[in-house]
This record gives C-alpha cells, structure tokens and sequence, in this order.
C-alpha cells in the first residue's frame, strides 16, 4: 500500500460496481468469449494490442477458421500467418505470435505454459499484461492486467500525475491494478475492466454521467477527467524517403521482393526499395529487359510510430527480368497469392488493378 495512492474504494466495493456495471453493459459475445480457451483468448489479446475491438473480431474470426488449434498455427509458413494479419498492422505482433507457437508445440506439449505469468512472459511477444488477461479469462487463476484502457481508467480514478509509461508511474498503476484484482469471476472482471475504459472511460468524451465511480473518481471532481493520463513527451517526427519500384511484366503481374525477416516490414512482401532514383537506375539497368518509365502518382506518407516514410512510387513496365531472382515473386493482382503485404504496398498495387485489363507496355 505504501507504494501506492490511497484507494477510491475498498476492493471488494470497487469489484461489486464494476462487475454489476459489466452484468448489464459489459460485452459478452466477442468471438474469443465462447468456446474459451488460453490460445483463443491469446490471439485475441495479441490483436487487440494497439487496435479496436471492432477492427479484430473479422480478423480474428479468419484466423480462427485457417488456425482453430496452436498446432495449426505451429506448423503454419510465416507467409500465410503474415497474409492473414494484413491490414492489422504492427506486424512484429504475427511474427511473435508464430514464433511463440513454434516454442509452444516444440517445449510445451502444444499447450500455452498457463502455471504463471512469468512462464508464460517467457514466450515471444507476451507481456505481463498479456499473460495476466489469458490466465485470468482462460484458468480463472487471479491476475491482473494493465492494458491502455485500465492504465487511463486508474490513472483518472486516482488522478495519478505523470505518463503511465514511465517506470514510476507504471509501477504505481500496477500496484492499484493487482489490489483491485478479485479472486473469484476473473474471466468477467478482466473483460470488465477493459470494457469499461474502452466503451465508458474513453479517450475523448468520457461518459462521466453514467460512470458508476463518478462520485470517487478525483479527475471528474477536478473537472478535467481528459488530463488524465498525461501524454507521452512529444519528440517532433523525423523523415525518411524511399523510392518503390512498381515493376510490370507483359502479363501485367508486378514484382514483389520479401522483406528480410527483422526490421521495417519483416518478413512481408514489398516493392523493390531504393534510395535514390541512382540507385533504381542501377538495378534497372542490372536486373531488367527494356525498362519503360510510366507516369508516377504523387508520393504521399505513411506513418509510424518513430518516423515518418514519404514514398515516392515509380511505375515501369519490362519485357521480362533478366535473370531468375530468388528474392522475389512475380504478383498477379487478378489471382493473388496468399502472401503477407505491408499496408502501402497493398494500397499501391490496388490503385494497379485497373491496368491490368490492358498489360502492354506504355498504355497504364
């Protein structure tokens, strides 16, 4: 207790409001609910990560119906994992996953190690609130858990200063976290947490009024609940640039080169990358059969969490290339192969699809 705020509420009131709040608003039809199990509620939470639950269920449904088991997934190419999780972003999130499954079926009998959370935090990509939120809702083992949703829920009803991402602060949320932590209904008391800072305690516009911890809440009796948390130091974004060829055979197929299996994109699918207009100049004339320079739309950017890319894209259509390169595929947009594509590829080979009606060189 002394490394912690003084609680709102005693823990067994705390759990009786949010629980009763839970019974009668709470969601409990989530594809991940029913049939439960420690790798549904897994992939579940690995794709809840960073995006909404509205987003994951027709996600995580296809993923269900191509991996229903650990073993499926185990035993899976990275290529299909990948393709599945396009669009979802975050894509290192796929690639743990898998690799947890290999470990998984390799050291663990094909079962997630659920004895504890520090066993299954062994496992790529799962933290310790990840693996509080798959023992809690598939053993009913008592864990807690400190997703987004609960950190802004603690840090409001406390109004805890400081960024929850700070090694201080996190330990204090941690703390109110494990004290509010039932023994009993853990499956309904986790959902129940993060329901209510996803569909009540929001972001922007919390719904105050109808909170059932509004009368011991400190950031609605300060009268700012959108203080809390704070946000994270802003550091201005820096820019790179990169240039991706759009490279079109006769047939109107593109070529596609896969990523190496760490670092920006690993392991997906993309556009050969250059950066300079030099260098594309030089692989063209290395690697190409009558290269022909098609009008280029505008670059534009895309975002992440560190930097910003500008993607400058450059069309050319090719007889032919001019050996046989292992790194790459040739892509047809009409038929295409399952494979894992990072977002602006995606978007980039989907503004192609109406030129393949007419693949001759010179007429996109």
């Amino acid at each position: 207790m002394a490394d912690m705020p003084s609680p709102r509420l005693a823990a067994d009131e705390f759990q009786r409001r949010l629980l009763a709040w839970f019974d009668r608003y709470g969601r409990h039809d989530l594809p991940w609910q029913s049939p439960r199990s420690a790798y549904r509620v897994w992939v579940s939470e690995i794709m809840l990560q960073q995006t909404q639950v509205a987003t994951v269920i027709p996600y995580f449904e296809r993923f269900m119906a191509r991996f229903p088991t650990l073993e499926s997934l185990a035993n899976a190419p990275q290529d299909e994992v990948l393709h599945l999780w396009t669009g979802l972003g975050y894509y290192a999130r796929a690639r743990n996953l898998h690799k947890a499954a290999q470990v998984a079926e390799a050291e663990h009998g094909g079962e997630l190690p659920c004895e504890s959370v520090d066993a299954l935090m062994m496992l790529p990509g799962i933290g310790r609130s990840t693996a509080g939120a798959i023992i809690a809702q598939s053993t009913g083992q008592r864990a807690a858990i400190l997703d987004g949703n609960v950190k802004r829920s603690l840090t409001r009803l406390h109004a805890v200063p400081g960024w929850p991402g700070k090694p201080a602060v996190e330990h204090t949320l941690w703390t109110l976290a494990d004290y509010y932590t039932p023994s009993t209904r853990l499956a309904d008391y986790t959902q129940a947490i993060m329901d209510f800072g996803a569909t009540l305690c929001k972001r922007s516009k919390p719904d105050c009024p109808s909170c059932p911890f509004n009368d011991v809440c400190l950031a609605y009796a300060q009268g700012e609940p959108q203080r809390y948390p704070e946000s994270k130091p802003k550091k201005a974004l820096p820019t790179r640039q990169t240039i991706m060829l759009m490279l079109r055979d006769l047939e109107g197929r593109v070529w596609l080169e896969q990523r190496p299996p760490s670092g920006l994109w690993g392991g997906l699918w993309g556009l050969p990358q250059f950066d300079t207009h030099s260098e594309l100049n030089d692989w063209l004339e290395a690697n190409v059969i009558n290269p022909e320079r098609l009008s280029r739309p505008p670059s534009f950017y895309h975002t992440f969490s560190h930097f910003r890319l500008e993607i400058t894209p450059q069309p050319v259509s090719c007889d032919r290339l001019g050996g046989v390169r292992e790194s790459g595929v040739w892509y047809d947009i009409n038929h295409p192969p399952a494979l894992g594509l990072a977002a602006p590829v995606k978007a980039l080979l989907s503004q192609l699809a109406p030129f393949t009606l007419d693949p001759t060189p010179g007429h996109a």
